[in-house]
């Protein structure tokens, strides 16, 4: 049973579910990187130091 008629998965699925997930965990990293102050220097990519 889905609660009002909506699905409980994005997708049909498992592969396409699976991949949606994986997508959104790492966008939703990623952001939390470049808040945190990731930035690329040359070739790496470094976390600036926290200011006080």
């Amino acid at each position: 049973m889905v609660h009002h008629g909506n699905r409980k998965l994005r997708y049909r699925g498992t592969i396409a579910n699976d991949t949606w997930l994986h997508t959104r965990a790492a966008a939703l990293n990623l952001r939390r990187l470049i808040n945190l102050g990731l930035t690329r220097t040359g070739s790496t990519w470094t976390i600036n130091p926290a200011t006080a």
